[in-house]
């Protein structure tokens, strides 16, 4: 299974950025840049050529959205129809309609072309309201946000790393909400196969939250389950664990290549952490939320993929910085690693220091 797990998701030959997005149809984002945010740090095993920031300065010219799939990211654009309309749970009737001041800073936005925060800020007030997270932030900010949740709004590029939103024509409901969730649970399951069954209804359980009828309660499983049985999924047991993958899928024959991969700690090969423990017998941490004292890998770690096994981390501070190996228990032996580890690390660094 670690064969197919790599193999699926790390081509042996890098594409051109706007196809490999249109094959990906979603890329995670994450800000932290140590060495890179984790978007380019995906990207750049899977787009030939990549430099660090690519992907935001060509943003205005691909199709793709800033949204939520499984996590907040990149979204193909030949998802769109599948991601709207997203039901209004504070809504009575579960529509959404923008009213009040979030309806006129939708027409202003409209008015504008392309609006950032701080000009709706000026042009509403700073109020403040109570954000998700039960802090509070500016209440404009908030509005922007709902309506790019709902489909009114995209993120049309960023300045200075802050979304700037450009309005787009209402959403409307052109696809069937089975269709819907059928497609959206395949999409998270390929870019994660082979996928636990349990992780994949996790990250899709908001998924169909978005698709069922208003005041219906989302079930997950029977859907998982019956593209199981209806063979648009395989599966198979390990360990007392369903692993579930789109059946169109051409099982990973070949060895898997002599290469060292330095991967992003979001890189969808390590995403699954019990999957990670699973495949390759440690467990892998992301520590840059944890107290410095209490660290064992780094800040930052990524892991490190020798073949098909993620025998350890590599952490690096940015560009200039030296890229620092550690390991579950010893490097491989012999040469072949320590060219390929050498070429691995000669590519993270060209790719820091071209932006």
């Amino acid at each position: 299974m670690r064969r197919q797990a790599v193999g699926w998701s790390l081509p042996r030959t890098a594409g051109p950025l706007a196809a490999t997005l249109t094959e990906l149809e979603f890329v995670q984002a994450d800000p932290i840049r140590a060495p890179a945010r984790a978007q380019d740090l995906i990207l750049r095993q899977r787009v030939r050529g990549y430099r660090a920031g690519d992907l935001e300065r060509h943003y205005p010219t691909l199709d793709v959205d800033e949204d939520w799939l499984y996590a907040y990211g990149f979204v193909a654009g030949g998802l769109r129809a599948y991601m709207h309309p997203r039901p209004d749970r504070h809504a009575a009737d579960g529509v959404f309609a923008p009213t009040g001041r979030m309806a006129e800073v939708l027409a202003f936005v409209r008015e504008r072309g392309v609006a950032h925060p701080r000009e709706v800020q000026e042009h509403f007030g700073a109020e403040r309201a109570t954000n998700g997270w039960g802090g509070t932030s500016q209440a404009t900010t908030l509005d922007l946000e709902r309506l790019r949740h709902f489909g009114y709004l995209r993120v049309a590029d960023r300045v200075g790393g802050v979304r700037r939103y450009a309005a787009v024509p209402p959403p409307e409901a052109t696809v069937d909400p089975a269709e819907r969730r059928t497609r959206l649970v395949l999409r998270v399951a390929r870019t994660l196969a082979p996928v636990a069954e349990p992780t994949l209804a996790m990250a899709t359980a908001h998924l169909l939250r978005w698709c069922r009828p208003h005041g219906a309660r989302p079930n997950v499983l029977p859907v998982i389950r019956g593209l199981v049985a209806s063979g648009e999924l395989a599966a198979v047991d390990v360990g007392g664990t369903r692993y579930v993958w789109p059946a169109d899928l051409a099982p990973v024959e070949s060895e898997p290549p002599a290469r060292v991969r330095i991967l992003a700690p979001f890189d969808p090969v390590v995403w699954d952490r019990r999957r990670f423990g699973e495949l390759w017998g440690w467990d892998y941490r992301f520590e840059a939320y944890t107290p410095p004292a209490k660290r064992v890998m780094g800040y930052y770690a990524m892991p490190l993929l020798w073949r098909d096994n993620v025998i350890g981390w590599a952490t690096c501070a940015g560009a200039g910085a030296d890229v620092e190996p550690g390991y579950v228990d010893r490097p491989p032996a012999g040469a072949a690693y320590a060219r390929a580890l050498d070429a691995e690390i000669g590519r993270l660094k060209a790719f820091l220091t071209q932006a």
